[in-house]
């Protein structure tokens, strides 16, 4: 109902982020079993956590998810470190180990009680445990279970082969579209594979979830990475379909805008795109050469696509852009009406009023770690908003919660199956110990 405010300060209203605490949780009531490691499989139960899954992460003792120690500057304090917080909200972290009858007859239990397993082992891995869909769909009848890998669960390229990000975008055929001309393919800059994957990898799980709901039915989701990223590569396969010609590398230019790309101005660089006629007699007003609207060579957007017009056009871009600051030429889009936006970076958004407003940029204090920033769930959602409740922790953290609260072991039993290295306490780690009043966090369901 329209209550006589203007749009932007009813959207404000509606998805205030002082109030995301106060409201409920989208995917509150499901439980998530994971066993994954890397960026692939855990980023995957992040994203449903944020929204209020309760995710348990299955860790062997004692190092836990190789993606802990992997990542630039290594292993940092309490097994926290740059690359391994960024998937793992909200997680309630256990010790296993899969290896020992014990251990797997715990995981087993687990899963009984859960809705969804997730794994990103090697096709197979978890069934050699006698852990895989097969056995568990024994003990859970209505599960849902992901298994993600870099080129499937079968097929003559799966078996027996290992995957990483940079493999998935060499098979896929993103790496060779990717760079500039002349010169070798080139990797994306972010582990794509793995966050689009994880995307991908949810949507399998919602869906199969509300198919479950219908008909009481589970099922088994298999993820290729390598075939997920054929699945976002556009017009690629279908100009090869139609022309029979590879398409090319074409770096920062755009072949379907012109102009299109990134310009270096006094203070860093500055995206500039003009997609239609109108936008670029803009831009030309802008850069006092209306002329170049009416040249035959800029006339037109197939005019301007030209790859000698596009060069040319781009060059004088360049040089009038070379002598303006980022926010000249911002100011210079929004005033003339063609799209402009500075190339930030990772400093720009720690200091960007806009994003923390909105909380894509989150800081908040933890009582483990103190305080960190971190970014923040991406879709708003007006009702049922995403959230950070506590950010990774150790191996094994929440190992006396989930095995007491859920699983209904003593405390002498948790301890008994410490000894024999079935669980992995996170203390086992140098320098892990809580504040002396920590007192847990969440609630299981």
């Amino acid at each position: 109902m329209d209550d006589g405010r203007s749009y932007f300060d009813w959207t404000a209203e509606t998805f205030d982020p002082t109030k995301i605490f106060q409201k409920p949780e989208a995917l509150r009531g499901v439980r998530v079993v994971e066993m994954c490691t890397l960026v692939l499989g855990p980023a995957a139960p992040d994203y449903l956590a944020e929204f209020g899954a309760e995710v348990i992460k299955v860790e062997l003792p004692p190092g836990g998810d190789t993606m802990r120690y992997v990542p630039p500057e290594g292993f940092f304090w309490r097994n926290l470190c740059s690359g391994f917080t960024p998937v793992n909200h909200n997680k309630y972290h256990i010790g296993l180990d899969l290896h020992k009858e014990e251990g797997k007859e715990l995981f087993r239990q687990l899963v009984a009680k859960s809705d969804v397993v997730v794994e990103n082992l090697r096709a197979g891995g978890l069934d050699s445990f006698e852990l895989g869909y097969r056995q568990l769909v024994e003990v859970n009848p209505q599960l849902i279970y992901l298994a993600a890998n870099g080129f499937g669960q079968w097929g003559p390229f799966s078996v027996g082969r290992a995957s990483y990000d940079l493999l998935a975008q060499a098979v896929s055929g993103m790496a060779s579209i990717t760079g500039f001309p002349g010169r070798s393919p080139m990797k994306n800059g972010i582990f794509i594979g793995d966050f689009f994957g994880a995307l991908m990898n949810d949507l399998a799980i919602l869906a199969a979830l509300h198919y479950r709901d219908r008909t009481g039915k589970g099922q088994f989701i298999e993820y290729s990475q390598g075939e997920g990223l054929v699945r976002i590569l556009d017009w690629t396969w279908l100009y090869q379909h139609l022309t029979g010609k590879e398409r090319e590398r074409y770096g920062n230019r755009d072949v379907a805008i012109s102009p299109s790309g990134v310009f270096r101005c006094t203070d860093g660089f500055v995206a500039i795109a003009a997609g239609d006629d109108e936008s670029f007699g803009s831009l030309c007003q802008a850069m006092g050469q209306p002329e170049l609207a009416q040249d035959a060579r800029f006339a037109t957007l197939p005019d301007r696509l030209q790859p000698a017009n596009n060069e040319t056009l781009s060059a004088k871009i360049s040089a009038w852009a070379g002598d303006k600051s980022k926010q000249e030429l911002d100011n210079l889009g929004a005033e003339f009406g063609f799209a402009a936006t500075p190339v930030t970076t990772v400093k720009d958004h720690y200091e960007d009023d806009h994003l923390r407003t909105r909380r894509s940029v989150w800081t908040f204090q933890d009582p483990l770690y103190g305080e960190m920033t971190e970014y923040g769930p991406a879709p708003k959602l007006s009702e049922t908003p995403g959230r950070y409740r506590w950010p990774a922790r150790p191996v094994g953290f929440h190992n006396d919660y989930v095995f007491r609260n859920l699983l209904g072991l003593s405390s002498k039993r948790i301890q008994a199956l410490t000894e024999q290295g079935v669980v992995g306490r996170w203390a086992d780690r140098p320098g892990a110990k809580p504040p002396d009043d920590w007192q847990g966090e969440g609630q299981l369901m």
